[in-house]
């Protein structure tokens, strides 16, 4: 019974959590292109290479924080950037994302 109990515990409490890291929040003004890893803080998105910010982040597809050299080469993403035109945040699209088309430029 202290078994069952402590299992629907663990549950109740990790649950949540994993849900909640499965909720992504890409922002309408972020571009899609595709990334290349070149080097250090060097990547390439459609032809064009640029640096990542300090601190920039890279999203997997869980939604889990990557690190560049482990990038998928020609990975789908969507990316912003910060006020000094580096890359700061990056989300690898999953299949889903991917499909639902870019809303218009305003």
């Amino acid at each position: 019974m202290r078994t069952k109990f402590i299992a629907l515990l663990l549950c109740a409490l990790l649950l949540p959590a994993a849900a909640m890291a499965q909720l992504r929040q890409i922002p309408d003004t972020a571009k899609r292109g595709h990334i290349t890893h070149i080097q250090d803080t060097i990547v390439e998105i459609d032809g064009q290479q640029m640096r990542l910010s300090a601190g920039a982040q890279i999203r997997s597809r869980d939604n889990m924080i990557m690190v560049p050299m482990s990038l998928p080469p020609g990975s789908l993403v969507k990316y912003t950037l910060d006020a000094m035109g580096q890359i700061h945040r990056v989300w690898l699209l999953t299949p889903e994302e991917a499909a639902v088309p870019d809303k218009p430029a305003q």
